[in-house]
């Protein structure tokens, strides 16, 4: 692909490249580089808003500091395109997210500009703060260490965590943070209101202004005077507000609010932070979506928009007015405000992903009954525990891939009291292009082993309504439902819900040569792959588990006392998942058939479309009907 790069940025393959440019031609570069990333991202898609927002922090972290020696963690990483382009690899950018292609995130293995691996928020303080004591013990004095963090992930516990110990660390250390005021979704929660407070008053931004200057014209007169003048900036400031500056709370030097898409400004206000020592914070409001008039006015729906008319801003589908089979998360979203009508018990909570879960849909026609709690998964978990102890039935919807970060509250808080909490994982299985950051790959291992869990997970979307009809009708204990990103089949609303037994799989097609098992959206799989083998004279049996636990023990012994060639089909992890359940149970039990196990391989799996995964990770429908033909053939 051959995209003009303009005046400047054709020069630029490395951040010395950069430096070389006059700083006076920066805001040039930036309108450049923006340019890029939107002429590549409105045909391959990507994260747009938050990368745009953040193109003049790229360009001044980098004219400024020496990278890579000094350390540059990006949080979250879909901020880092314009990073990615000014290190090396403008001219592969084109690839981002595609199969074989580089990956949409900051990636250690890809570029030695990436300090760290990144795609769950909230990490970056921690990542740059144990880099910093590690320059510190080996004597490195000159290393600075960056966190840039952004797009909601301050609301994230860990955020504080790392906060609180890195105000008392005597590190190099300078976090940027990225203040635009939204996530995917608008940011919520009281730190959302503070920082508006503080990015708003006059009175305050002029203090800190003036203190600014003083310490300016104050260094030449000795430590003394500057010490005395901050004592005055804090009483002052305390008088103002009753109480101290957050970050200053947590022993950082704060600094801001700053124009964050200023590039001349940001390059001398960090120029002068080099020299200043230990914790600091710079805080810079910026505009997600900066420079693309569409992603400025409609932020959420241009976080990652698909194919895009760079002109018109026109977001494109490819179904061409055909009829459109209904996404699992729209059915989610619809159905829970079905149940909510009938159930004022009923309530929804998320993890800042209310769109992407289609929670918003409840939002719009209940808002006292969903509840956005930032991202904070941990807290999530453990409140929906809270409601479920007051006879609430919380619907907590969290991605598989996130849902990790609260596995200790899924145990201990959850599980071990036997709350009835619903948790629907979106996202499960294979994601696609976001990689393997975001692969919901491990929900039926790791859920697997809980006890007091059940286990589900539907094969299509009337399914996942049936299943959460049921999940709600009485006190079940903690309740997984989860399922994949995107459209499986046509569904008619109007078919009313069906209660589905506890632990009961169904025959979907009788057989007598081999048995086919699978659990979840990957049974569609399993039906296209009998369909392409009708002509073979094979006798196929397919059975839905629809539970891993508890599991369908009368419908396994039916299957190992009939069938000795069964192959059993997860989009999870093979380890720990269904396929190892179904082998525990035939030791368990004494059996003797040959079990062949396809699912997701032990390793991380990479970007690229669901498609290309399914097929490389072996249980796409034509890989299913060639193990089948494999084992029948073998003695």
């Amino acid at each position: 692909m051959s995209i003009k790069q303009g005046k400047f940025l054709y020069k630029i393959n490395s951040p010395q490249d950069l430096k070389k440019i006059s700083i006076n031609d920066l805001p040039e570069v930036c309108k450049e580089i923006r340019d890029y990333i939107i002429d590549i991202i409105s045909t391959n898609p990507g994260h747009l808003g938050a990368s745009l927002g953040a193109v003049e922090l790229a360009v001044a972290l980098h004219y400024v500091y020496n990278t890579p020696y000094d350390k540059l963690v990006w949080d979250v990483g879909h901020q880092a395109y314009a990073h990615k382009i000014i290190t090396g690899r403008k001219d592969v950018f084109s690839t981002n997210r595609l199969y074989k292609g580089i990956s949409g995130f900051p990636k250690i293995s890809e570029s030695e500009y990436d300090a760290f691996g990144v795609g769950h928020s909230s990490t970056s303080i921690s990542a740059a703060l144990g880099m910093a004591i590690a320059s510190k013990l080996k004597g490195e004095k000159d290393r600075h260490h960056i966190a840039v963090i952004g797009d909601g992930a301050m609301s994230g516990g860990m955020s504080m965590e790392a906060l609180n110990n890195a105000g008392v660390s005597d590190t190099n250390f300078l976090i940027i943070l990225n203040d635009n005021g939204i996530s995917i979704d608008k940011s919520v929660g009281a730190f959302k209101e503070y920082l508006i407070d503080i990015a708003t008053s006059r009175t305050y931004n002029k203090l800190k202004n003036f203190t600014w200057r003083a310490l300016g014209r104050a260094s030449k007169y000795g430590p003394n005077s500057q010490r005395i003048i901050q004592q005055i900036q804090n009483a002052v400031k305390t008088t103002i507000f009753k109480k101290s500056n957050l970050f200053e709370a947590f022993n950082f030097r704060y600094f801001g609010p700053v124009d964050g898409n200023d590039v001349v400004h940001l390059i001398k206000l960090l120029n002068d932070m080099k020299n200043i020592r230990g914790p600091k914070l710079l805080h810079c409001v910026t505009v997600k979506g900066k420079g693309f008039s569409s992603a400025e006015k409609e932020q959420t729906r241009f976080h990652s928009p698909g194919i895009f008319d760079k002109t018109t801003g026109k977001i494109f589908h490819a179904e061409n007015n055909k009829p459109i089979p209904s996404k699992y998360q729209d059915v989610f979203g619809e159905t829970i405000i079905e149940l909510a009508e009938k159930n004022d018990k009923i309530v929804g909570i998320t993890p800042a992903m209310a769109t992407g879960c289609s929670l918003n849909k409840m939002m719009e026609v209940m808002p006292d009954r969903v509840f956005d709690v930032g991202i904070a998964e941990q807290h999530a978990v453990t409140f929906s525990a809270g409601l479920a102890t007051q006879g609430f039935i919380p619907f907590c919807n969290i991605y598989s891939t996130f849902m990790q970060r609260g596995y200790d509250q899924l145990i201990h808080d959850v599980a071990l009291q036997k709350l009835h909490v619903i948790f629907c994982l979106d996202r499960a299985g294979l994601v696609g292009e976001d990689g393997a950051t975001h692969q919901g790959a491990f929900d039926l291992s790791y859920l697997h082993a809980i006890p007091n869990m059940i286990v589900s997970a539907p094969m299509n979307e009337q399914e996942l309504r049936n299943l959460m009809f049921t999940a709600q009708l009485e006190d079940y204990g903690p309740f997984s439902i989860r399922y994949p990103r995107g459209r499986g089949v046509m569904i008619d609303w109007k078919t009313p819900f069906e209660k589905i037994e506890i632990g009961k799989g169904r025959v979907i097609k009788d057989g007598d040569d081999i048995a086919i098992i699978s659990i979840g959206h990957p049974g569609n799989f399993v039906v296209d792959a009998c369909k392409k083998l009708e002509d073979e004279n094979l006798s196929i049996a397919h059975f839905d588990l629809r539970f891993l636990k508890p599991i369908d023990e009368n419908m396994l012994h039916n299957i190992f006392k009939k069938f000795d060639k069964i192959i059993t089909v997860e989009d999870g992890a093979i380890a720990g998942g269904m396929g190892s359940a179904v082998l525990e149970f035939m030791s368990d039990n004494n059996y003797n058939s040959k079990v062949k196990r396809l699912g997701i391989p032990d390793s991380f799996i990479e970007h690229g479309t669901p498609k290309q995964l399914y097929k490389e990770c072996g249980f796409d429908s034509d890989s299913i009907a060639d193990e089948i033909k494999k084992m029948m053939s073998a003695k």
